[in-house]
């Protein structure tokens, strides 16, 4: 555990080091949170509106399909959102790790010209995350476990597909296959070392909370008001460590794929920072 902590404080500062360099590239991660909540919210508007959402939850029979329909429509929109911003980011990023000044229209660039690959990887996720989610709703346990078996599979073989669409001209199927490949040769890299950086960032998060729950504690017999500003400045620091986080992890997905496929230490990357996290099974 300590070791894997130590692995993933030197991601971080690597990544960091790289992102230190152009933070306004922070600004893709930022717009995709706010334009998740857009999304989401104007879906569930949607849904309250016209009855869909109690007419589904009911299990109304009727309204089963067009159920099905929208929520694959809604993780379709909402994946394309969420795959073009770290698009963006991964394609300025990797202009970094080339030893470009990327900006953000570049990022913006390559993601817009990305954009059909986009799309269509964005369907195909939405189909997956639709079927995990109808097995893990109407099966037993066992269903249930195959499901998370599932997730699991695609998340993992999927990882690199963003930066296989930046940086080759691929449908998403095949950049789905060549991603898969990738985690098998380098089988466990990218696993730990995302979960190193998530890691680093854990306690972050808990003292956050802890803090904020104290303080809430503490002002809710003063002032109301005051009690609520906390709870809301709680949220915001939250949501603040979480966009660092997204950050930094997008960074090294870059890094990871660029010496996943040249075995070349990425700028920004020491060698035994490569070495440590990213020994290759070839």
């Amino acid at each position: 555990m300590l070791q894997r902590f130590r692995n993933g404080w030197s991601l971080v500062k690597a990544s960091g080091s790289v992102l230190a360099q152009d933070k306004e590239l922070l600004l893709f991660p930022v717009l995709s949170g706010l334009a998740v909540v857009a999304v989401s919210a104007s879906f569930f508007g949607v849904g309250l509106l016209t009855g869909l959402q109690e007419a589904f939850e009911g299990g109304d029979v009727a309204f089963d399909g067009i159920g099905t329909v929208v929520g694959i429509l809604y993780y379709m929109v909402l994946y394309t959102v969420i795959f073009f911003f770290n698009a963006a980011l991964v394609g300025a990023a990797m202009i970094r790790l080339n030893g470009g000044d990327p900006t953000v229209a570049d990022g913006f660039r390559i993601a817009t010209d990305k954009i059909g690959p986009i799309i269509g990887y964005a369907a195909l996720a939405a189909s997956v995350g639709m079927l995990v989610r109808a097995i893990s709703e109407r099966s037993q346990w066992l269903g249930r476990m195959v499901a998370g078996l599932i997730g699991t599979a695609w998340t993992l073989s999927t990882f690199l597909v963003v930066p296989i669409l930046v940086t080759k001209d691929v449908d998403p199927w095949t950049a789905v296959k060549e991603s898969a490949t990738l985690f098998k040769q380098t089988w466990g890299e990218q696993v730990a070392g995302n979960a190193s950086i998530g890691l680093v960032f854990l306690p972050v998060y808990l003292l956050v909370f802890i803090l904020g729950i104290v303080g809430i504690a503490a002002a809710a017999s003063v002032s109301p008001i005051l009690a609520v500003a906390i709870g809301c400045s709680m949220v915001g620091a939250i949501l603040f460590v979480a966009l660092i986080n997204s950050a930094l992890s997008t960074v090294y997905q870059a890094a990871l794929y660029q010496f996943a496929t040249t075995g070349e230490v990425p700028m920004g990357f020491d060698s035994r920072t490569i070495s440590e996290a990213f020994v290759s099974k070839r």
